[in-house]
Formats: structure tokens, sequence, C-alpha cells
């Protein structure tokens, strides 16, 4: 039988009430914790030191942001494709989404910075979501078709496996990973979880092998091997985790939501929404920023 490490409860870092908080990035050009608010369209960029937060609110849905290498501002996933935001202000490069159905998800670059993102129908109609990518053109690549809603993603130490998240059949997948071409192997269920377990939503993978994947309406992020088997577990105070990313050392940082939560709900968690801290003991595979 696999032993399951218990983890202690995370702390708030970032106290907020935010609809859908998700895609917690560390800046290397500054710092700062930068994460987004996806239905509300907000951007921060946070200093956990000193607690000074800067934001801009977009008019539309933001899947994620992610620091650029060399160029000011951000290169960001929206409801009709991808584009940058510098100064507050949105360019969309890649309007990619001719259907006001279809939305960006959860986006992440690889080690040669491209930008991995999920997309997937406003109503999470099976087999209507895709992964793409995108290098900053005036068009995204589709990688993969008929998933239902493509989430969390990342890369193994070595750079040779790819994992994804389909949150809404409850399975964590793995491909292989040619870094060179960009391309991935055959997606294949690595974890099947089961409905108590809630639905798997953003990861971050260490170097050590471990899958660390928020469970929305969980309670809870685990850690899953390379095998798909559960070998961690942080207890969460919320339960609506959405997603986690690693800092410079071993904390976990997990941002959450509030949204769909009743007045009960709200007053029994007071912190829903906000972005906590844990320390785990491994260092997170490190996240490159945006080439283009």
């Amino acid at each position: 039988m696999t032993s399951v490490t218990e983890y202690d409860e995370p702390q708030v870092v970032i106290r907020a009430r935010s609809e859908v908080g998700e895609g917690p990035v560390f800046d290397h050009r500054t710092g700062r914790l930068v994460w987004v608010d996806i239905t509300r369209g907000g951007l921060f960029e946070t200093d956990l030191a000193s607690g000074d937060q800067r934001s801009v609110t977009l008019a539309t849905m933001l899947g994620a942001a992610v620091p650029r290498q060399s160029a000011p501002g951000f290169a960001v996933a929206v409801s009709d494709g991808y584009g940058f935001v510098v100064d507050g202000e949105l360019a969309l490069v890649a309007p990619d989404f001719v259907s006001p159905e279809l939305r960006s998800n959860d986006a992440k670059c690889d080690s040669r910075g491209r930008l991995w993102a999920g997309t997937n129908h406003m109503e999470f109609v099976p087999g209507q979501g895709a992964l793409r990518v995108w290098d900053g053109g005036s068009a995204s690549r589709v990688v993969h078709e008929g998933l239902t809603l493509p989430n969390g993603l990342g890369w193994n130490a070595d750079d040779t496996e790819f994992y994804l998240v389909d949150s809404m059949t409850r399975r964590l997948m793995v491909a292989p990973f040619d870094a060179d071409r960009g391309e991935i192997g055959e997606l294949e269920v690595l974890l099947a979880f089961d409905e108590e377990d809630g639905l798997p939503d953003g990861l971050a993978v260490d170097q050590e092998g471990g899958i660390w994947i928020a469970m929305w309406g969980g309670a809870q992020v685990v850690r899953v091997d390379r095998r798909g088997q559960v070998i961690g577990r942080v207890p969460m105070p919320v339960t609506q985790p959405s997603s986690c990313a690693f800092g410079a050392d071993d904390t976990l940082y997990i941002t959450s939501a509030a949204s769909g939560l009743d007045a009960d709900k709200l007053i029994a968690q007071p912190d829903a929404g906000s972005v906590f801290a844990v320390a785990t003991g491994s260092r997170g595979v490190p996240i490159t920023a945006f080439a283009g």
C-alpha cells in the first residue's frame, strides 16, 4: 500500500475574494507572484515580502498571464485568443476563437518559451476542448483535440514528459515530449480520480517527479508520482483550490476560488479566493518565461 505524506495546512499569503483565482507564476524580472482572476479578467502582480500589489482588469476572461523573457508586459490567454498586456493595455495578436462559446483556460510556457494553453467550450461540452501552442505569431497551433476542459499542465525535470489535466473527465494524462520540436506523443491516462477527490485543476511539477494538483471541490492538493499513485496530500481550508506553483524554495503557492459558494459557505470559508502557501520539502521544475 502506498504511503501518503500529510502536509501542514497552508497559510494565507494574499488575502482576496477572487471569483476564480488561477495561473500563479513568479516573474523573473521583479520577483513578484503573478496570478489572475479568470472570470473578472484580473491580472495581479504581488510582492509577497511587502504586500504591495499591482493590478489591472481586462474587459475579457483571462485564463493566464505569463512574464516575457526580454520584452515588457505579459503574454496572455484570453477569451478570444492570445496576445500581450503592456502597461495595462491588451493587444490581441492571435484572435483564434471566432465563436463566443469558446475561451482560453490555463496556460504555461515550455522550456523553449512557447505558450501551451487549453481551450474549452463555455458550457464544457465534451470533445470541444483543445490543447494549443502559441509562439507569438498571428495564430496558435492545435496540438490535441477532443478534450473537455484541458487545465493544469507541466513538464518533468528531464523535459521528456508532458502532463495535462482534463478536469471534467477527472483525468491526469501524460505524453512523451519533444522540446526541440514543441510536440507531444500520444496522451495516456496516468490517473483517473474518484468523484469524492474533487475535480483535478491546475498543477505544478517538482524535481523529484511529483505532480502537485489542486483538487477543485475536494479541499485538497494532492501529490502524484509517476506511477499514478497519490503520495501526498495538502489539506486546504477552502473547498476550491484552483492551481499551484513553486517559489524559489520548497514553498508551494496555491490559488483558490469563491465562485459558486453561497452565503453560508462563504461565512464558513472566509479565505475562499485567497492565495495560500505551504512548505513541501520539494523544489519545483523551473518555469520559463514567454520567448516571443
